[in-house]
């Protein structure tokens, strides 16, 4: 299981700047609106230095991080809702993901051209807000047309019917999706309509190179107000720094780190979070062919997390044997783990925890 995020935002803003960065590919990058027309993808993996303190102990011979796929989505304009630009092609393209990164410029360069004119972190927020909230309107209330009449012939559509109309009545009252109360009995009906104002957001202030190492930013500190009050995340980043770092050779990378004053790059701050967006955690399997990492939702029940690996770990689930991360950094190997009764053998019911290096019995 891995996090598919699309990367939005007005033209111009860096949106495939960062995307280059991240993925180290060829999107292009112009100055001009819709330089990005069909979506680019990238996988890249996710930044964790417990991958390789496990391997110091456990001596594999590969190491298997867990990745994302992020999607450079092309610019939305104001209208996109009504097809203005290349709009409904690109909504459609952001309904595939779980979760959107939105790039807001926060930086003013007049060499770089705005579509807008000025540069306005609130109002371009609301710009993408509003045509991905005027879209979920359009595909809503044509269900609930539908649903009403079928529903009043149907008691089985009930809880369809009662979603529906609660998210037609928020989105009539310019409320996103996701502020919408939501019954268990309710949620899978709710997923597969593939809202895009449902989905989990991350705001990435692209701010200045001046800004980004001062960590002071006016316009980044209006977008981080606004992330807070709808519950979503939102840091800062300097795309165009980012796109250097990233061609650098990994040899030259920290020496340049270091000289700006910079523990990591941004871009890997901007990976754990888009991977904590939908609450993913991580899991370990460890031996001498390999270590490796898993991705599943925090919550997940050991045969589920077995079942990440194969189905055929799920269906003929037995027990999971298993030691912490920190068990091991504290023991330095799983024999002095067992001997300090650190070592477990847990059920079906045991609830996987980020960190926990497992081994799974089955029987098909």
């Amino acid at each position: 299981m891995g996090l598919k995020a699309g990367i939005v935002g007005l033209p111009n803003v860096g949106k495939s700047t960062l995307f280059n960065a991240l993925t180290a590919s060829k999107a292009e990058a112009a100055n001009y609106p819709f330089c990005t027309i069909d979506p680019n993808v990238g996988v890249v993996t996710v930044p964790d230095d417990r991958l390789g303190e496990i391997s110091k102990f456990v001596k594999p011979q590969n190491q298997v991080p867990t990745v994302i796929e992020f999607v450079d989505i092309a610019g939305i304009v104001k209208g996109a809702s009504q097809g203005e630009g290349l709009g409904n092609k690109f909504l459609s393209n952001i309904r595939e993901t779980d979760a959107i990164v939105h790039v807001v410029r926060c930086f003013v360069d007049p060499n770089v051209i705005h579509v807008a004119g000025t540069v306005d972190p609130m109002r371009d927020i609301d710009i993408i807000n509003t045509e991905l909230m005027l879209a979920d309107l359009d595909s809503v209330e044509k269900r609930f047309k539908k649903i009403e009449k079928l529903a009043a012939k149907d008691p089985k559509l009930k809880n369809e019917f009662n979603i529906t109309k609660k998210l037609f009545d928020a989105l009539k009252d310019g409320k996103p999706a996701r502020t919408v109360d939501v019954l268990e009995e309710e949620v899978q009906i709710m997923y597969e309509m593939h809202l895009l104002t449902a989905k989990p957001t991350l705001y990435v202030c692209n701010v200045s190179e001046d800004e980004f190492l001062a960590g002071k930013s006016a316009m980044a500190d209006l977008v981080s107000e606004r992330a807070k009050s709808e519950r979503n995340l939102s840091l800062q980043i300097c795309s165009q720094m980012e796109a250097e770092i990233s061609q650098l050779e990994p040899s030259e990378r920290g020496e340049f780190l270091n000289s700006m004053g910079i523990k990591e790059p941004g871009l890997n701050r901007l990976i754990r979070e888009a991977y904590s967006l939908l609450n993913l955690i991580t899991y370990f399997t460890a031996g001498e062919k390999e270590v490796r990492a898993w991705t599943i939702r925090k919550g997940t029940k050991a045969p589920g997390a077995a079942g990440v690996i194969h189905t055929d770990f799920e269906r003929g689930f037995i027990r999971a044997e298993t030691y912490h991360y920190e068990d091991l950094l504290n023991f330095k190997s799983e024999s002095a783990v067992k001997e300090a009764g650190k070592y477990r053998s847990e059920g079906k019911d045991y609830v996987v925890s980020d960190g926990d290096i497992m081994l799974f019995r089955f029987n098909v």
